[in-house]
C-alpha cells in the first residue's frame, strides 16, 4: 500500500517508552490496526533502486515482496511508537552521550546464568555512566571465525544465552548487532539446501563448474582481505561445484544478483531491530556485489543495496541506524556516507588507529593533525572513532595518507612489541600488508621494566584521541583493562587475531580493581573518569564544530564546539615523552577569555597579555573551558 503522503519520521532513542534506549517491539504482529502506508516518493525511490539492480520485471516482483516485509515489521511496532513516527522531530541520530563498547558475548567469565548475563552484570557494575551502547560481536550459532561464519541468523548461540538475555541488555543499553550479510557458514541451512539442489535456493550463491572459469586476468583485479583461493570446491547432489568464498571455505558469499537474497536479508535486518538492535553494523559490506572484470569491491551496485537498506529503515524503522565496516583506503571508505541522507549514518574511521599509533611511535602529531584538519564531514553523518577491535589495527585506511616509510615504521615497531602482520590479496594478485594483530596496550607499551604509572598514562593519552575527535567513540573491552598480547592463544589456534581475544576472568578483574596500584585499577580510574566527563559536555557532540590547531609537533590540539555554539573546549594531548611548553595566542584561536578551567584536573589557567602559557608534562591531557567573569 502506498500513496502521496508527506512522511516525517525521526524517532530517536530518547523518545522511546521503555527504561532503556531501544524500542521494544511486540513479539506478535497486530494486523487489526491500519497498515503501514508507504509514501509515493519512498515507494518509487525503492522501486527505482531495484530497477537499477534487476531490471523492470524483477524489480516489480521484488518490490511486492519488500512492501510485504515492511508491513509485517510495522505491525510488530507498539502503537504509541508508530504514532510518533508521524510527528516532526529535530533530534539528531547520535549525541555526546554515545560511547560504544565492543565485545564478544562471552569475553568475560563469571558465575551468572549465561555469558550474556555476566556481560550485563559487568557493565552495570563497572561502566555505569560511561558506556551507553554495546556492540556485541556476532552472538549467533557459528562454525568458524569467532562468530562471523553464521549458521543460523535468527538464533542466539545457546553457549552465550538467549534472546531474553539480549532483550534484558536492550533495556539498559542501545545495542549494535552485526549484519553479517556478505556470507553464511557452510553449515547454514541456505547453503545446505543449495547443495541439495532445492529450487528455492537456486542462485543464492555464486557457482562455477571449474576453477578455470575464473581467468587469471579476472582473478588478478579482484581485491580481497585474504590470500586464500577465491573459489572453494563443494559436492552438490549431482556434481562438483566451485563456490565464491571471499574470506574462507567456511564462509560462503551470498549472491545479491538474485533479488530473493536481498529481500531475505532485509527481512533479517528488520528482525534484528525487533529483537533490540538500535544500530546495524554492515560487516565486510565492501564485498557485497561481485562483477567479473572489476575489483569486486565497493561497486556501485553495493552502494545501491546499502541505500535500499537505508530506505527500508526510514520507512519502517527510522529509530535504527546503519554503520558500514569497510577496511579500505580513506576516500573509498567515506564514499559509504553517500550524500549524507541516503546511505550509512556512521562509517568506521579506519584511518584513525594506524594514524594514532604512528603519532605515538614518532612522538609527533603533525601527520594526525594535518589529516584531522582535512577530514571531510558529510552533513547528518558521523564517524565511528575506534582504535582497536576484535580483528586488529587495519593499515588500508592510511594508504595515501601516510607514506611507505611511516607505514613501515608502524609495522616494525608493532612487530617489536609482539604484534603479527596479516596480508591481503591486492590488485595484480600481490600480497600486501593488511592489518597488525596486537592488543592496544602492548602496541603502546613494550618495556616491562618501565614504570607502570607511566605506561598507563601513555596508554590513556592515546585512547583520548578518539574521545576528542569529532564523531562517536568506541572502545574494545580489552582496552578497558589494558590486556597484553595473548601469544599462547595464537600458538594454540594458529590464528593471529586471537592475540586480542583472550577470555577475561571476572573474579580477577574484581580483585584487580580493588588494588589501587594495579594496571586495571589505574586505567579504570583515569580512562573511566575521562569517559564520564566527555558524556557530560555538549562540546563533544558528534555534530558539533571542530577546529584543528597547530601549536607544537608534540601536541594534538582541537577546539570543539557544541552544535548551538554555546559550549567550547580547547582539548590538548601531549603525544610525547617530553615536557612541552605552549604559548597559545587567544587571538589565533578566536577566544578572548582571560580565565580557563581544565575540566580534567580542576586547575584554572589565566591568560596574560592575550596569551595562555601552559606547560604539559609527558602524555598530559588538558581540556580547557573558557570561564566568563561577570
Amino acid at each position: 500500500m502506498h500513496q502521496n503522503l508527506k512522511k516525517s519520521v525521526d524517532i530517536r532513542n530518547n523518545q522511546c517508552t521503555n527504561t532503556g534506549s531501544t524500542v521494544l517491539y511486540d513479539q506478535n504482529p497486530d494486523y487489526s490496526r491500519p497498515p503501514l502506508i508507504i509514501s509515493t516518493a519512498d515507494y518509487e525511490g525503492m522501486r527505482g533502486r531495484l530497477t537499477k539492480l534487476y531490471g523492470n520485471e524483477k524489480a516489480r516482483l521484488c518490490m511486492n515482496e519488500l512492501e510485504r516485509i515492511l508491513q509485517v515489521h510495522y505491525a510488530h511496532k507498539p502503537v504509541n511508537i508508530a504514532e510518533q513516527e508521524h510527528q516532526d522531530s529535530n533530534e539528531l541520530q547520535f549525541s555526546e552521550k554515545d560511547i560504544i563498547l565492543i565485545t564478544y558475548g562471552d569475553l568475560i567469565q563469571g558465575e551468572e546464568s549465561s555469558p550474556l548475563a555476566t556481560l550485563s552484570n559487568f557493565c552495570k557494575t563497572y561502566l555505569e555512566g560511561t558506556i551507553n551502547t554495546l556492540h556485541i560481536l556476532p552472538f549467533f550459532p557459528y562454525s568458524s571465525d569467532r562468530g562471523f561464519a553464521v549458521i543460523d541468523f535468527r538464533a542466539v548461540d545457546p553457549n552465550l544465552g538467549s534472546w531474553q538475555d539480549i532483550e534484558e541488555l536492550s533495556r539498559s543499553y542501545k545495542l549494535m548487532f552485526d549484519g553479517v550479510f556478505n556470507h553464511v557458514s557452510s553449515q547454514n541451512r541456505w547453503f545446505q539446501e543449495f547443495l541439495n539442489n532445492n529450487p528455492l535456493y537456486k542462485d543464492f550463491f555464486i557457482e562455477y563448474n571449474s576453477p578455470d572459469d575464473l581467468t587469471p586476468e579476472q582473478r588478478k583485479v579482484i581485491v580481497r582481505p585474504r590470500t586464500s583461493d577465491i573459489l572453494s570446491e563443494f559436492k552438490k547432489i549431482d556434481k562438483t561445484a566451485y563456490i565464491w568464498t571471499t574470506f574462507s571455505k567456511d564462509q560462503i558469499d551470498l549472491n545479491y544478483k538474485n533479488p530473493k537474497v536481498l529481500t531475505r536479508v532485509i527481512d533479517m535486518m528488520l528482525y534484528y531491530i525487533r529483537q533490540g538492535a538500535s544500530i546495524i553494523r554492515l560487516d565486510a559490506v565492501t564485498y557485497l556485489w561481485r562483477e567479473l572484470g572489476t575489483r569486486c569491491a565497493s561497486l556501485q551496485e553495493t552502494h545501491e543495496v546499502i541505500k535500499l537498506f537505508r530506505n527500508a529503515l526510514e520507512v519502517a524503522a527510522p529509530e535504527a541506524s546503519l554503520i558500514t565496516e569497510t577496511n579500505v583506503p580513506h576516500e573509498e571508505n567515506i564514499s559509504y556516507f553517500g550524500n549524507g541522507g541516503d546511505e550509512a549514518h556512521m562509517v568506521y574511521n579506519f584511518a584513525l588507529p594506524p594514524l594514532v599509533l604512528y603519532t605515538f611511535y614518532s612522538e609527533n602529531a603533525a601527520a594526525l593533525s594535518k589529516w584531522a584538519g582535512d577530514l571531510k564531514y558529510v552533513p547528518n553523518t558521523t564517524y565511528f572513532n575506534f582504535l582497536d577491535s576484535h580483528d586488529g589495527i587495519g593499515l588500508m585506511g592510511v594508504n595515501g595518507i601516510l607514506d611507505d616509510d611511516a607505514i613501515n615504521l608502524i609495522i616494525e615497531k608493532a612487530g617489536k612489541h609482539g604484534g603479527y602482520l596479516s596480508y591481503k590479496t591486492g590488485q595484480d594478485g600481490r600480497e600486501i600488508p593488511y592489518e597488525i594483530n596486537i592488543t592496544w596496550f602492548s602496541a603502546l607499551n613494550h618495556d616491562h621494566n618501565e614504570d607502570l604509572a607511566f605506561q598507563v598514562k601513555r596508554f590513556v593519552a592515546s585512547r583520548i584521541i578518539s574521545l576528542m575527535l569529532k564523531g562517536v567513540p568506541g572502545i574494545y573491552l580489552h582496552s578497558l583493562i589494558g590486556t597484553r598480547n595473548d601469544i599462547e592463544s595464537v600458538l594454540a589456534t594458529n590464528s593471529k587475531r586471537d592475540i586480542n581475544r583472550a577470555v577475561i576472568d571476572g573474579k580477577a578483574i574484581t580483585k584487580a580493581l580493588m588494588d589501587p596500584f594495579s594496571k586495571i585499577s589505574r586505567i579504570n580510574r583515569e580512562l573511566g573518569r575521562l569517559l564520564t566527563i566527555r558524556t557530560q559536555k555538549k562540546a563533544f557532540h558528534p555534530y558539533g564544530g571542530q577546529t584543528v590547531l597547530d601549536l607544537a609537533p608534540e601536541i594534538f590540539a582541537l577546539i570543539r564546539t557544541s552544535p548551538d555554539g554555546q559550549e567550547i573546549i580547547l582539548a590538548l594531548t601531549n603525544v610525547s615523552s617530553k615536557v612541552c611548553r605552549l604559548e597559545i595566542s587567544l587571538e589565533q584561536i578566536g577566544i578572548n577569555e582571560v580565565c580557563w578551567y581544565d575540566i580534567v584536573s580542576g586547575v584554572e589557567w589565566m591568560s596574560n597579555e592575550g596569551k595562555l602559557n601552559i606547560n604539559m608534562n609527558p602524555y598530559d591531557i588538558i581540556w580547557l573551558e573558557p570561564v566568563k567573569k561577570d
